[in-house]
């Protein structure tokens, strides 16, 4: 018999900013880090005979926890990688449920039919974690497995191990970032000991990501995920200005130094140079907010300046901003930028503490409002 521990990778960027991720590379966040070194508690008093993941950075990232601090060797099978997405890789999830919304309904409830195009489909993902698993159990008779990969892919596998076919609505529900399921294997038949097991993460449990919580999935999206569209002039003079003067007051708390007009002509520049500079961005149909990216500034460099990330009022501290955010890694990581630059005024508590809370720290200070500004950085190259 062989024993295996399959583990879902920690958070990653797609989580956090919830975009479809699928065979897409991104990041661990912040978070995800954290939940990393949970895990590695958990595991270190459990014998460890060798360490699987997918060849995505974020399984293999996570998989660290458990190899390194035992010196075994990585050992990488692509049979684990999430479902590939096709055409929805690197969207928003807001995107498609704006423009393929029934589509998107199917692929929350594991419809054997859904597809898009240069993307899988849920039998064929069962049919190679099923395989992957026996190849891996077979290499390791008698011994004990850790194994890393993807939501999506685990929860389609363990309905199948269960025995529920893909056309029932399974009581599998997507597990937690680094969730933990025991499988033991023998003669070729894989039997689930416990799945979705989250004890380690605490607080750290669910982290910033509502699908697969109980309730609807497209609920919970169509309540909470963004998609933008570009914010062109001069009909978006009047949206635009508003956000930027109540952006300057949330952050100054006083109107003084404020320059609409100057701020407008960025903004029109940034447009016309590329209409994708400058996003509004929705949800459900209604605006929530507003992203300025300049993709000339700083190119030399390998810079991503953003000018301007805003949240309208009642739509702040609802985990938008980090949504936002995201539009801005994937737009700067696709024209190969390393960092991500913005100013930050220093006494806009919030502002700061959600961008060192999403990676950014403090380089330096540039002149602006009435006095400083600080310059906040992150870094966002792939660490492949």
């Amino acid at each position: 018999m062989t024993t295996i521990y399959l583990i879902r990778h920690a958070q990653a960027e797609g989580n956090l900013y919830r975009r479809c991720n699928g065979w897409h590379n991104g990041m661990i966040t912040v978070t995800g880090r954290k939940q990393i070194q949970r895990l590695e508690e958990r595991f270190k008093d459990i014998h460890i005979d060798a360490v699987y993941s997918s060849d995505l950075y974020r399984t293999m990232a996570t998989a660290g926890a458990i190899y390194k601090p035992r010196g075994l060797t990585l050992r990488v099978d692509p049979g684990l990688r999430e479902i590939c997405g096709g055409i929805w890789e690197d969207h928003t999830w807001g995107e498609w449920l704006h423009q393929d919304r029934d589509n998107l309904a199917a692929f929350l409830r594991y419809d054997p039919s859904w597809s898009v195009p240069g993307g899988e489909t849920f039998p064929a993902v069962r049919r190679r974690m099923n395989d992957a698993i026996l190849c891996i159990a077979a290499a390791h008779q008698g011994q004990t497995v850790a194994v890393v990969s993807h939501g999506s892919a685990i929860r389609n596998a363990l309905c199948g191990w269960l025995g529920y076919s893909l056309e029932q609505e399974a009581p599998v529900r997507l597990g937690d970032n680094t969730s933990v399921a025991r499988l033991e294997v023998e003669d070729g038949r894989i039997n689930v000991i416990y799945y979705g097991d989250n004890s380690h993460l605490g607080e750290l449990a669910f982290a910033h990501n509502s699908i697969g919580k109980s309730g609807d999935p497209l609920a919970n999206m169509e309540a909470s995920s963004v998609y933008f569209e570009p914010l062109t002039f001069p009909a978006g003079r009047d949206i635009y200005l508003a956000a930027r003067r109540d952006g300057w007051m949330a952050s100054h708390g006083t109107m003084d130094g404020f320059d609409g007009e100057g701020f407008l002509k960025v903004a029109e520049r940034n447009s016309a140079f590329d209409p994708n500079s400058v996003l509004l961005a929705r949800i459900a149909g209604a605006p929530v907010g507003v992203l300025q990216m300049d993709f000339e500034a700083e190119a030399e460099r390998s810079v991503g300046r953003v000018p301007f990330l805003y949240l309208m009022p009642g739509n702040r501290a609802k985990g938008l901003g980090a949504q936002l955010l995201g539009e801005a890694v994937s737009s700067y990581r696709k024209l190969g930028r390393q960092f991500i630059r913005l100013r930050c005024a220093p006494e806009n508590d919030h502002a700061q503490k959600f961008y060192l809370a999403h990676g950014f720290q403090k380089v330096g200070e540039e002149p602006g409002g009435s006095g400083y500004l600080d310059t906040m950085e992150k870094y966002i190259g792939l660490e492949l």
